[in-house]
């Protein structure tokens, strides 16, 4: 699939790559379809760019690869929206907030991780209700979480 984006070009993404969203990104309600690009190669960081809307990218990676201990259940209705039938048919990445004057100041946000089906192609942010996860964790342990995510 050819897409245009503002941050890479014109791409050509394989449809391995392509999800569509079963449950929408927060205020993105109308953006059904994104694709997982990699823009340099072994990045801890990945994009997330809608295949419609060419300005449209967010940037997310894995806690874990910044030894974040995230674990959580997959709520039951986003179990079944994203037809689930084992753990190991996911990936879990989370949306980054990286600034731009401190990089060393990024973010990311546990309480809303997005959750891709690998096997079907299906996607979602979940709203993890009552886990007490943060929107604005920080990624790197030398920074301490703000109040307003800057």
């Amino acid at each position: 699939m050819k897409i245009q984006t503002t941050r890479f070009g014109e791409i050509d993404v394989d449809d391995k790559y392509v999800f569509n969203f079963t449950m929408p990104i927060l205020g993105y309600n109308e953006e059904e379809q994104f694709v997982m690009i990699e823009s340099k190669e072994a990045s801890l960081f990945k994009w997330i760019q809608s295949t419609h809307t060419p300005d449209l990218a967010f940037p997310a990676t894995v806690p874990s690869f910044f030894g974040i201990d995230y674990i959580f259940e997959l709520p039951d209705e986003a179990e079944a929206s994203l037809e689930v039938k084992s753990a190991e048919d996911l990936v879990v990445m989370n949306i980054a907030k990286i600034q731009s004057d401190n990089p060393r100041k990024t973010t990311v946000n546990l309480l809303a991780p997005i959750v891709f089906n690998i096997t079907n192609n299906k996607a979602g942010q979940v709203i993890l209700s009552g886990t007490g996860f943060d929107v604005t964790y920080p990624l790197f342990k030398d920074e301490e979480p703000t109040k307003d995510g800057e």
